[in-house]
């Protein structure tokens, strides 16, 4: 972690101890320059005091300047708030807030912890965040937490950074891609360029990942996906890995500590609240590029843990509202695996989410968000799931959000799926079934023909029910949490001993299958085999009516060696190794091929399901297949683009080679071969118009476990 310059900016030298104090304004919350000086205000219902302290430097344990707020004179409502003179963008602050403790009626007040704003915009990237400092106690006697820790922790907490620079956004215009032309690319903000590999300049930053825009923009995606750049303790973990004895990181970041601040080490820049200008440079470029940029995001539950977990931020300012506690309200409602939950439909924290979600289009320029365990945000107070959760109309309503991406995860760990029927149809879904019907169809399990069918042609056994369309299915093969594709054909068994949880940790129906050996191998039958997997996985993929999302690094085989709950490994594991690029080129050939040929043919993702007139499955035969027969794994389908085109699709998920039987074309037209998984690069994959004649027309010999695409012109 690089250690930030001690000279400040010079709007900073007037502040300690002779600024002009003022009562302040109750809105907005958070800081707000004006006047010559910044407003803070901080939503506290329940506490009796509250204290603003002014920092000249992150390491810094005393404040240049504390500034307590009078209830009579600070305060509107629930909302405590101060004027201060003279300061401006890197500012450092944070909040003491006191109250009871008395966590039997959820409160967890302790003026001891110094406390991140929640509507911060950045935050320090140094000292290193100790954990046990904030929690002030040992998890080990859990007792203790009925006490209020008397340990100050005001030295190793990062602070918050007040930013208000200027951004020169250019001619910057959103892509607004309809999901009918997105093709979204998963990725780690960090793992994708920090390998020595990249060949970028800033490795692992945002700016890293900008110096790889060609490279995606030639692929051919129209979005990325980054994993949580919500500012995050990438030190909180404790356990190690036993094979190596280092520390495990908490490299995926899913337990926000703020909403609003991007994350800090993934700026390549030094000084306070940088990341904020190198994030929107970020955004800037991805849009000249015609990219969108949609984040992963976390608000159904926070890094503070259970009540053994640090006091960082909401809890220390009003932990019986921000949080859903459970019945003796000492202890916290977990759906989510991490310790609590977030009580999204509290009004105050509903307004809160809205805020940051509008923070982050309005200033930030997102185009759009996927939702971590989205199911949380649909459940009450009580846990209770709600048939019209009020912060699910009110984000699809938003005046703010209406032209944005939203994206559900649309289940959580406490038993809520809601995928086909999460809120209305201005929610997307991560559709996992298509990722277990595609992977369990290709791995040659019984009966799960109609089924991949139904994959295909846009899942409408899932969507129709609630009034959706298959542009509300995200469909996906592999995603962060999971096999990678490579490991997908190359593993049968998770492999998660370096996570040190006895490799208990991950899910354990991967419906992943070695093909021959478990791991890495040279023997080039093996390999043949996975290669070809990949292709038909990656085939059946982009050309699924519904909106493709591609795994980073899939497209060049990028292996986690078995594991597929990396979230803790900030290292080769996760790591995009860019020499698996060269190669497996041929693989990364293949799927900008398939995304371009989705592009070149919009009848694959129509924002609508195919009528009966449209498309025609057949069997092996040309006859209709027997969707009931168990063993069936073999099938084609002929989709009419227009009236003298056509495509015809087949696939065969068995070990044995078959001829397929062609429907007649029309006079004058011919069939075309596009695509054969089961052939060697270049022959796999045509560019359009070079494709070569069919001439063969009456049938089409397919080899085993193998997808080809032929094209009536």
């Amino acid at each position: 972690m690089k250690t930030l310059p001690r000279e400040l900016p010079a709007s900073l030298s007037a502040v300690s101890g002779r600024a002009d104090v003022r009562p302040g304004s109750p809105l907005p919350l958070g800081t707000q320059e004006t006047r010559g000086g910044v407003n803070f205000a901080l939503f506290g219902r329940d506490a009796t005091r509250v204290r603003l302290e002014l920092f000249d430097h992150p390491e810094d344990a005393a404040p240049a300047q504390q500034i307590d707020l009078d209830p009579a004179r600070n305060r509107t409502g629930d909302i405590w708030h101060v004027w201060v003179e003279g300061i401006g963008t890197g500012q450092l602050y944070a909040y003491r807030v006191d109250g009871p403790y008395r966590p039997s009626d959820g409160h967890r007040f302790n003026f001891n912890r110094l406390l991140l704003d929640p509507c911060a915009t950045a935050i320090t990237r140094a000292p290193p965040w100790d954990f046990a400092a904030a929690r002030g106690f040992d998890p080990s006697a859990p007792e203790q937490d009925l006490a209020p820790s008397t340990r100050d922790n005001s030295r190793s907490v990062p602070k918050c950074v007040f930013v208000n620079e200027p951004f020169d956004w250019g001619e910057d215009r959103p892509p607004r891609h309809p999901w009918s032309e997105t093709v979204i690319y998963e990725t780690h903000v960090r793992g994708f360029t920090i390998h020595p590999t990249s060949g970028v300049a800033r490795p692992g930053t945002y700016r890293g990942l900008v110096e790889k825009i060609p490279y995606l923009k030639d692929l051919g995606v129209t979005a990325v996906e980054l994993m949580p750049v919500q500012e995050f303790n990438e030190d909180s973990l404790t356990r190690r890995n036993p094979q190596t004895g280092q520390l495990l990181k908490n490299y995926w970041g899913y337990d926000p500590v703020v909403f609003c601040a991007p994350r800090g080490s993934y700026s390549s820049a030094e000084g306070p609240g940088r990341q904020h200008r190198e994030f929107k440079e970020l955004v800037r470029a991805f849009h000249g590029a015609g990219i969108e940029v949609l984040l992963d995001v976390v608000f159904t539950h926070t890094a503070e843990g259970n009540e053994l977990g640090p006091t960082l931020t909401f809890r220390g300012i009003d932990n019986a509202i921000f949080y859903t506690l459970a019945g003796d309200n000492r202890y916290y409602q977990d759906f989510t695996g991490t310790g609590n939950a977030v009580d999204a439909n509290h009004p105050v924290v509903r307004d809160h989410i809205l805020a940051a979600l509008r923070y982050w289009i309005v200033e930030m320029r997102v185009d759009g968000f996927r939702f971590d365990l989205a199911s949380v945000l649909g459940r009450d107070g009580t846990g209770k799931l709600l048939a019209d959760a009020p912060i699910l109309e009110r984000i699809a309503e938003d005046p703010i959000l209406r032209d944005v991406k939203m994206i559900a995860e649309a289940w959580d760990v406490a038993g809520a799926y809601e995928v086909g029927s999460f809120s209305g149809r201005r929610w997307a879904e991560w559709n996992d079934r298509f990722r277990d019907d595609v992977r369990r169809f290709w791995r040659g399990d019984d009966g799960m023909l109609g089924s991949f069918a139904s994959r295909i042609c846009g899942s409408a056994d899932v969507y129709t029910v609630s009034g959706k369309g298959p542009e509300c299915s995200i469909n996906y093969v592999t995603c962060h949490d999971g096999f990678t594709l490579n490991d997908l054909v190359s593993y049968r068994d998770k492999h998660n001993e370096a996570n040190g949880d006895n490799n208990r940790d991950g899910p354990d129906a991967n419906f992943g299958e070695n093909n021959g050996t478990e791991g890495a191998t040279t023997d080039r039958r093996i390999e043949t085999v996975r290669k070809g997997q990949i292709k038909n996985f990656v085939l059946t993929l982009l050309i699924s009516r519904g909106v493709p999302m591609l795994l980073g690094g899939d497209e060049f085989r990028r292996t986690q060696g078995g594991n597929n709950n990396a979230y803790c490994q900030d290292n080769e594991t996760s790591w995009y190794d860019w020499s698996n690029l060269e190669r497996h080129g041929d693989i990364c050939r293949f799927t900008r091929g398939m995304i371009a040929f989705r592009r070149a043919h919009p009848v694959l993702s129509a924002e609508h399901f195919y009528t009966g007139t449209e498309i025609l499955w057949f069997g092996p035969d040309g006859g209709p297949p027997d969707w009931f027969d168990p063993k069936q794994n073999q099938v084609a389908c002929l989709i009419q683009e227009d009236e003298r085109n056509a495509l015809c699709s087949m696939f065969n998920a068995a070990p044995d080679e078959i001829d397929f039987r062609l429907p007649p074309v029309p006079a004058g037209r011919q069939w075309y071969r596009t695509v054969d998984t089961a052939r060697e690069s270049p022959q796999d994959l045509f560019a359009a118009g070079e494709e070569p004649l069919w001439e063969a027309p009456r049938a089409y010999h397919l080899g085993p476990r193998s997808s080809a695409i032929l094209l009536v012109r």
